[in-house]
Protein backbone atom coordinates (compact mmCIF):
# COMPACT_ATOMS: atom_id res chain seq x y z
CA UNK A 1 0.00 0.00 0.00
CA UNK A 2 1.36 3.47 -0.85
CA UNK A 3 2.75 5.42 2.09
CA UNK A 4 1.04 8.48 3.49
CA UNK A 5 2.41 11.88 2.46
CA UNK A 6 2.25 14.60 5.15
CA UNK A 7 0.32 17.72 4.25
CA UNK A 8 0.06 21.01 6.15
CA UNK A 9 -3.35 21.52 7.79
CA UNK A 10 -5.78 23.59 5.76
CA UNK A 11 -9.28 24.86 6.47
CA UNK A 12 -11.90 23.21 4.26
CA UNK A 13 -15.49 24.14 3.45
CA UNK A 14 -17.34 21.14 1.99
CA UNK A 15 -20.80 21.75 0.53
CA UNK A 16 -23.43 19.05 0.07
CA UNK A 17 -27.08 19.03 -0.98
CA UNK A 18 -29.17 16.03 0.04
CA UNK A 19 -30.81 14.92 -3.19
CA UNK A 20 -32.22 11.52 -2.30
CA UNK A 21 -31.72 8.93 0.44
CA UNK A 22 -28.79 10.75 2.10
CA UNK A 23 -26.16 9.04 -0.05
CA UNK A 24 -24.51 12.35 -0.96
CA UNK A 25 -24.36 13.28 2.71
CA UNK A 26 -22.88 9.89 3.54
CA UNK A 27 -20.02 10.38 1.09
CA UNK A 28 -19.35 13.93 2.28
CA UNK A 29 -19.39 12.95 5.94
CA UNK A 30 -16.90 10.14 5.37
CA UNK A 31 -14.67 12.51 3.41
CA UNK A 32 -14.90 15.23 6.07
CA UNK A 33 -14.03 12.76 8.85
CA UNK A 34 -11.14 11.27 6.89
CA UNK A 35 -9.66 14.69 6.17
CA UNK A 36 -10.08 15.74 9.81
CA UNK A 37 -8.40 12.52 10.89
CA UNK A 38 -5.39 13.59 8.82
CA UNK A 39 -5.14 16.93 10.62
CA UNK A 40 -7.28 19.08 8.32
CA UNK A 41 -9.90 21.47 9.74
CA UNK A 42 -13.26 20.81 8.09
CA UNK A 43 -16.58 22.63 7.98
CA UNK A 44 -19.37 20.60 6.38
CA UNK A 45 -22.32 22.54 4.97
CA UNK A 46 -25.49 20.54 4.20
CA UNK A 47 -29.07 21.56 3.51
CA UNK A 48 -30.39 18.61 5.54
CA UNK A 49 -28.24 17.28 8.36
CA UNK A 50 -30.97 15.23 10.06
CA UNK A 51 -29.53 11.87 8.96
CA UNK A 52 -26.30 12.53 10.85
CA UNK A 53 -28.24 11.84 14.06
CA UNK A 54 -28.14 8.11 13.23
CA UNK A 55 -25.38 8.05 10.61
CA UNK A 56 -22.77 9.61 12.91
CA UNK A 57 -24.30 10.02 16.40
CA UNK A 58 -20.91 10.68 18.02
CA UNK A 59 -19.88 13.38 15.55
CA UNK A 60 -16.18 13.66 14.70
CA UNK A 61 -13.31 15.65 16.11
CA UNK A 62 -12.22 18.36 13.69
CA UNK A 63 -15.51 18.45 11.75
CA UNK A 64 -17.96 21.31 12.25
CA UNK A 65 -21.42 20.81 10.76
CA UNK A 66 -23.27 23.87 9.47
CA UNK A 67 -26.85 24.12 8.22
CA UNK A 68 -26.77 25.30 4.62
CA UNK A 69 -29.63 27.78 4.48
CA UNK A 70 -30.83 29.93 1.60
CA UNK A 71 -29.57 32.59 1.61
CA UNK A 72 -26.49 31.36 3.41
CA UNK A 73 -25.77 33.08 6.71
CA UNK A 74 -22.25 34.51 6.46
CA UNK A 75 -22.27 36.06 9.93
CA UNK A 76 -18.89 35.42 11.50
CA UNK A 77 -17.90 33.10 8.62
CA UNK A 78 -14.51 33.35 6.96
CA UNK A 79 -14.14 30.86 4.08
CA UNK A 80 -11.28 28.40 4.38
CA UNK A 81 -8.39 27.86 2.01
CA UNK A 82 -10.20 25.04 0.20
CA UNK A 83 -13.80 24.98 -0.93
CA UNK A 84 -15.28 21.75 -2.25
CA UNK A 85 -18.66 21.47 -3.91
CA UNK A 86 -19.85 17.90 -3.95
CA UNK A 87 -21.61 16.58 -7.03
CA UNK A 88 -22.21 19.96 -8.68
CA UNK A 89 -24.21 21.42 -5.80
CA UNK A 90 -23.39 25.07 -6.72
CA UNK A 91 -22.16 27.07 -3.76
CA UNK A 92 -23.99 30.33 -2.97
CA UNK A 93 -22.69 33.52 -4.58
CA UNK A 94 -22.21 35.31 -1.27
CA UNK A 95 -19.88 32.55 -0.06
CA UNK A 96 -17.92 32.62 -3.33
CA UNK A 97 -17.66 36.41 -3.03
CA UNK A 98 -16.17 36.03 0.45
CA UNK A 99 -13.77 33.36 -0.79
CA UNK A 100 -12.62 35.52 -3.71
CA UNK A 101 -12.13 38.48 -1.39
CA UNK A 102 -9.97 36.40 0.95
CA UNK A 103 -7.82 35.23 -1.95
CA UNK A 104 -7.23 38.80 -3.08
CA UNK A 105 -6.34 39.93 0.44
CA UNK A 106 -4.02 37.02 1.19
CA UNK A 107 -2.48 36.54 -2.24
CA UNK A 108 -3.20 32.82 -1.95
CA UNK A 109 -4.04 30.70 -4.97
CA UNK A 110 -7.52 29.30 -5.55
CA UNK A 111 -8.34 25.74 -4.38
CA UNK A 112 -11.93 25.25 -5.55
CA UNK A 113 -12.75 21.58 -6.13
CA UNK A 114 -15.78 20.10 -7.85
CA UNK A 115 -16.03 16.55 -6.50
CA UNK A 116 -17.84 14.45 -9.09
CA UNK A 117 -19.89 11.27 -8.87
CA UNK A 118 -18.15 7.91 -8.95
CA UNK A 119 -18.07 6.12 -12.30
CA UNK A 120 -15.97 3.50 -14.07
CA UNK A 121 -16.70 5.10 -17.44
CA UNK A 122 -13.76 6.35 -19.50
CA UNK A 123 -14.63 10.02 -19.12
CA UNK A 124 -13.71 9.87 -15.41
CA UNK A 125 -10.04 9.35 -16.19
CA UNK A 126 -10.18 11.73 -19.15
CA UNK A 127 -11.65 14.61 -17.12
CA UNK A 128 -10.00 14.01 -13.76
CA UNK A 129 -8.05 17.06 -12.60
CA UNK A 130 -9.09 19.31 -15.47
CA UNK A 131 -9.38 23.06 -14.76
CA UNK A 132 -12.63 24.93 -15.33
CA UNK A 133 -12.21 28.74 -15.46
CA UNK A 134 -15.08 30.67 -13.86
CA UNK A 135 -16.29 33.21 -16.41
CA UNK A 136 -19.01 35.07 -14.53
CA UNK A 137 -20.37 35.95 -11.10
CA UNK A 138 -18.39 36.80 -7.96
CA UNK A 139 -15.91 34.02 -8.70
CA UNK A 140 -15.01 35.38 -12.12
CA UNK A 141 -11.32 34.89 -12.80
CA UNK A 142 -11.01 31.94 -10.40
CA UNK A 143 -10.53 28.35 -11.52
CA UNK A 144 -12.37 25.25 -10.36
CA UNK A 145 -10.83 21.82 -10.79
CA UNK A 146 -12.77 18.63 -11.46
CA UNK A 147 -11.91 15.75 -9.16
CA UNK A 148 -13.24 12.35 -10.20
CA UNK A 149 -13.27 9.41 -7.82
CA UNK A 150 -12.65 6.17 -9.66
CA UNK A 151 -11.38 2.63 -9.81
CA UNK A 152 -8.11 3.12 -11.72
CA UNK A 153 -4.80 4.86 -11.15
CA UNK A 154 -5.79 7.58 -13.64
CA UNK A 155 -8.62 8.80 -11.39
CA UNK A 156 -8.91 10.18 -7.85
CA UNK A 157 -9.36 6.80 -6.17
CA UNK A 158 -11.87 5.70 -3.53
CA UNK A 159 -12.44 6.78 0.05
CA UNK A 160 -10.47 4.56 2.40
CA UNK A 161 -9.50 5.67 5.89
CA UNK A 162 -5.95 4.67 6.88
CA UNK A 163 -7.25 2.37 9.63
CA UNK A 164 -10.13 0.77 7.68
CA UNK A 165 -8.51 -2.54 6.79
CA UNK A 166 -7.04 -2.91 10.29
CA UNK A 167 -10.51 -2.35 11.73
CA UNK A 168 -11.85 -5.08 9.48
CA UNK A 169 -9.10 -7.50 10.52
CA UNK A 170 -10.08 -7.00 14.19
CA UNK A 171 -13.81 -7.40 13.54
CA UNK A 172 -15.64 -10.00 15.66
CA UNK A 173 -18.55 -11.24 13.55
CA UNK A 174 -20.37 -13.23 16.23
CA UNK A 175 -20.08 -10.45 18.82
CA UNK A 176 -21.52 -7.86 16.43
CA UNK A 177 -24.42 -10.10 15.42
CA UNK A 178 -25.18 -10.66 19.09
CA UNK A 179 -25.17 -6.89 19.63
CA UNK A 180 -27.81 -6.33 16.94
CA UNK A 181 -29.94 -9.15 18.35
CA UNK A 182 -29.43 -11.83 15.70
CA UNK A 183 -28.97 -15.35 17.17
CA UNK A 184 -26.69 -16.53 14.37
CA UNK A 185 -26.30 -20.30 14.01
CA UNK A 186 -23.88 -20.35 11.09
CA UNK A 187 -26.39 -19.81 8.28
CA UNK A 188 -25.42 -17.82 5.18
CA UNK A 189 -25.95 -14.10 5.80
CA UNK A 190 -27.11 -11.85 2.97
CA UNK A 191 -27.33 -8.08 3.58
CA UNK A 192 -29.90 -6.08 1.64
CA UNK A 193 -29.66 -2.32 1.07
CA UNK A 194 -31.68 -1.42 -2.00
CA UNK A 195 -34.45 0.66 -3.55
CA UNK A 196 -37.22 -1.47 -5.12
CA UNK A 197 -35.25 -3.83 -7.36
CA UNK A 198 -36.93 -5.67 -10.20
CA UNK A 199 -35.20 -8.90 -9.18
CA UNK A 200 -36.19 -8.92 -5.50
CA UNK A 201 -38.84 -11.63 -5.91
CA UNK A 202 -36.33 -13.82 -7.74
CA UNK A 203 -33.77 -13.42 -4.96
CA UNK A 204 -36.29 -14.35 -2.28
CA UNK A 205 -37.37 -17.42 -4.25
CA UNK A 206 -33.74 -18.47 -4.83
CA UNK A 207 -32.84 -18.15 -1.16
CA UNK A 208 -36.04 -19.88 -0.03
CA UNK A 209 -35.50 -22.89 -2.28
CA UNK A 210 -31.72 -23.22 -1.84
CA UNK A 211 -30.04 -26.22 -0.28
CA UNK A 212 -28.29 -23.71 2.02
CA UNK A 213 -30.03 -22.07 4.97
CA UNK A 214 -29.89 -18.27 4.67
CA UNK A 215 -30.80 -15.21 6.68
CA UNK A 216 -31.59 -11.97 4.86
CA UNK A 217 -30.46 -8.90 6.84
CA UNK A 218 -32.72 -6.08 5.67
CA UNK A 219 -31.86 -2.43 6.24
CA UNK A 220 -34.63 -0.02 7.31
CA UNK A 221 -36.50 2.24 4.93
CA UNK A 222 -37.17 1.37 1.33
CA UNK A 223 -35.53 -2.06 1.52
CA UNK A 224 -37.77 -3.13 4.41
CA UNK A 225 -40.91 -1.86 2.70
CA UNK A 226 -39.96 -3.62 -0.55
CA UNK A 227 -39.20 -6.96 1.15
CA UNK A 228 -42.42 -6.99 3.15
CA UNK A 229 -44.45 -6.20 0.06
CA UNK A 230 -42.74 -8.91 -1.99
CA UNK A 231 -43.14 -11.55 0.73
CA UNK A 232 -46.84 -10.70 1.03
CA UNK A 233 -47.16 -11.16 -2.73
CA UNK A 234 -45.37 -14.53 -2.62
CA UNK A 235 -47.54 -15.77 0.26
CA UNK A 236 -50.69 -14.85 -1.64
CA UNK A 237 -49.61 -17.21 -4.43
CA UNK A 238 -48.12 -19.84 -2.10
CA UNK A 239 -49.67 -19.94 1.41
CA UNK A 240 -47.25 -22.73 2.47
CA UNK A 241 -44.15 -20.75 1.45
CA UNK A 242 -42.98 -20.28 5.05
CA UNK A 243 -43.10 -24.00 5.74
CA UNK A 244 -41.00 -24.88 2.69
CA UNK A 245 -38.55 -22.02 3.02
CA UNK A 246 -34.99 -22.25 4.36
CA UNK A 247 -34.89 -18.45 4.44
CA UNK A 248 -35.34 -16.27 7.51
CA UNK A 249 -35.59 -12.48 7.43
CA UNK A 250 -34.10 -10.15 10.03
CA UNK A 251 -35.08 -6.48 9.92
CA UNK A 252 -32.25 -4.25 11.12
CA UNK A 253 -32.46 -0.95 13.01
CA UNK A 254 -30.86 2.22 11.67
CA UNK A 255 -27.11 1.71 11.54
CA UNK A 256 -24.35 4.25 11.96
CA UNK A 257 -21.75 4.39 9.20
CA UNK A 258 -19.37 2.29 11.31
CA UNK A 259 -22.04 -0.31 11.93
CA UNK A 260 -22.94 -0.37 8.25
CA UNK A 261 -19.31 -1.38 7.64
CA UNK A 262 -19.80 -4.09 10.25
CA UNK A 263 -22.93 -5.34 8.46
CA UNK A 264 -20.95 -5.70 5.23
CA UNK A 265 -18.11 -7.50 7.01
CA UNK A 266 -20.51 -9.84 8.83
CA UNK A 267 -22.41 -10.85 5.69
CA UNK A 268 -21.44 -13.46 3.12
CA UNK A 269 -23.09 -11.58 0.26
CA UNK A 270 -23.88 -7.86 0.11
CA UNK A 271 -26.62 -6.14 -1.88
CA UNK A 272 -25.87 -2.41 -1.97
CA UNK A 273 -27.12 0.72 -3.67
CA UNK A 274 -25.82 4.15 -4.67
CA UNK A 275 -22.17 5.16 -4.29
CA UNK A 276 -21.12 5.12 -0.64
CA UNK A 277 -22.31 1.59 0.09
CA UNK A 278 -20.80 0.27 -3.17
CA UNK A 279 -17.36 1.53 -2.13
CA UNK A 280 -17.69 0.08 1.37
CA UNK A 281 -18.81 -3.27 -0.08
CA UNK A 282 -15.76 -3.33 -2.35
CA UNK A 283 -13.51 -2.86 0.67
CA UNK A 284 -15.41 -5.66 2.45
CA UNK A 285 -14.24 -7.98 -0.33
CA UNK A 286 -17.40 -10.14 -0.36
CA UNK A 287 -19.59 -10.97 -3.38
CA UNK A 288 -21.77 -7.95 -4.05
CA UNK A 289 -24.71 -6.89 -6.19
CA UNK A 290 -25.18 -3.20 -6.95
CA UNK A 291 -28.59 -1.58 -7.28
CA UNK A 292 -27.57 1.44 -9.30
CA UNK A 293 -29.63 4.61 -8.97
CA UNK A 294 -32.05 4.59 -11.93
CA UNK A 295 -32.00 7.60 -14.25
CA UNK A 296 -34.81 8.52 -16.59
CA UNK A 297 -32.57 8.65 -19.68
CA UNK A 298 -31.19 5.15 -19.08
CA UNK A 299 -27.54 6.20 -18.67
CA UNK A 300 -27.37 4.15 -15.47
CA UNK A 301 -27.25 1.03 -17.64
CA UNK A 302 -24.02 2.23 -19.28
CA UNK A 303 -22.58 3.16 -15.89
CA UNK A 304 -23.38 -0.30 -14.53
CA UNK A 305 -21.86 -2.00 -17.57
CA UNK A 306 -18.65 0.02 -17.19
CA UNK A 307 -18.40 -1.03 -13.54
CA UNK A 308 -18.94 -4.71 -14.37
CA UNK A 309 -16.34 -4.48 -17.14
CA UNK A 310 -13.80 -3.01 -14.70
CA UNK A 311 -14.72 -5.72 -12.20
CA UNK A 312 -14.21 -8.39 -14.88
CA UNK A 313 -17.47 -9.85 -13.67
CA UNK A 314 -18.34 -13.39 -14.76
CA UNK A 315 -21.36 -13.96 -16.96
CA UNK A 316 -23.65 -15.06 -14.13
CA UNK A 317 -22.91 -11.90 -12.09
CA UNK A 318 -23.62 -9.73 -15.14
CA UNK A 319 -26.90 -11.56 -15.74
CA UNK A 320 -27.92 -11.19 -12.12
CA UNK A 321 -27.17 -7.45 -12.19
CA UNK A 322 -29.29 -6.97 -15.29
CA UNK A 323 -32.24 -8.77 -13.73
CA UNK A 324 -31.78 -7.05 -10.35
CA UNK A 325 -31.77 -3.62 -11.97
CA UNK A 326 -34.64 -4.33 -14.38
CA UNK A 327 -32.48 -3.98 -17.48
CA UNK A 328 -33.64 -7.10 -19.30
CA UNK A 329 -36.15 -6.61 -22.10
CA UNK A 330 -39.66 -7.24 -20.74
CA UNK A 331 -41.14 -10.53 -21.79
CA UNK A 332 -43.48 -13.27 -20.66
CA UNK A 333 -42.37 -15.23 -17.60
CA UNK A 334 -38.68 -14.33 -17.50
CA UNK A 335 -36.85 -16.99 -15.47
CA UNK A 336 -35.08 -15.89 -12.29
CA UNK A 337 -31.37 -15.13 -12.73
CA UNK A 338 -29.11 -17.73 -11.06
CA UNK A 339 -27.84 -16.62 -7.66
CA UNK A 340 -24.26 -17.98 -7.58
CA UNK A 341 -22.15 -15.95 -5.12
CA UNK A 342 -19.55 -18.71 -4.84
CA UNK A 343 -18.67 -18.03 -8.49
CA UNK A 344 -18.41 -14.28 -7.86
CA UNK A 345 -15.92 -14.30 -4.98
CA UNK A 346 -12.72 -14.47 -7.04
CA UNK A 347 -13.38 -11.31 -9.05
CA UNK A 348 -14.28 -9.43 -5.86
CA UNK A 349 -11.06 -10.50 -4.14
CA UNK A 350 -9.03 -9.49 -7.19
CA UNK A 351 -10.79 -6.11 -7.41
CA UNK A 352 -10.08 -5.39 -3.74
CA UNK A 353 -6.42 -6.29 -4.21
CA UNK A 354 -6.12 -3.93 -7.21
CA UNK A 355 -7.76 -1.10 -5.29
CA UNK A 356 -5.43 -1.56 -2.32
CA UNK A 357 -2.48 -0.84 -4.60
CA UNK A 358 -3.88 2.59 -5.50
CA UNK A 359 -3.76 5.79 -3.47
CA UNK A 360 -7.02 6.50 -1.67
CA UNK A 361 -9.18 9.52 -2.47
CA UNK A 362 -8.19 11.72 0.49
CA UNK A 363 -4.48 11.13 -0.07
CA UNK A 364 -4.85 12.05 -3.73
CA UNK A 365 -7.03 15.05 -2.95
CA UNK A 366 -4.50 16.42 -0.46
CA UNK A 367 -1.66 15.94 -2.96
CA UNK A 368 -3.70 17.64 -5.69
CA UNK A 369 -4.45 20.62 -3.45
CA UNK A 370 -0.77 20.94 -2.49
CA UNK A 371 0.16 21.20 -6.18
CA UNK A 372 -2.28 23.99 -7.02
CA UNK A 373 -1.80 26.16 -3.94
Amino acid sequence: MPSETPHPPLRWDIFCRVIDNFGDLGVCWRLACDLAGRGQVVRLWADDVSALAWMAPQGASGVEVKAWTAPIDMTGITPGEVILEAFGCEIDEEFIAGYARNLRNSGQKCAWINLEYLSAENFSARCHGLPSPVMSGPGRGLTKHFFYPGFTAETGGLLREPELLARQARFDRKAWLDDVGLPWQGERLVSLFCYEPAGLGGLLRSLASSAQVSCLLVTPGRATVAVRAEIAKIKTLDPLWNQRSVLSVFYLPQLSQNDFDHLLWASDVNFVRGEDSLVRALWAGKPLVWHIYPQHDGVHALKLQAFLDWLQAPASLRAFHRRWNGLDAPGPALPDAPFEPELWQDCMAQARAKLREQEDLSTQLLSFIAKIL
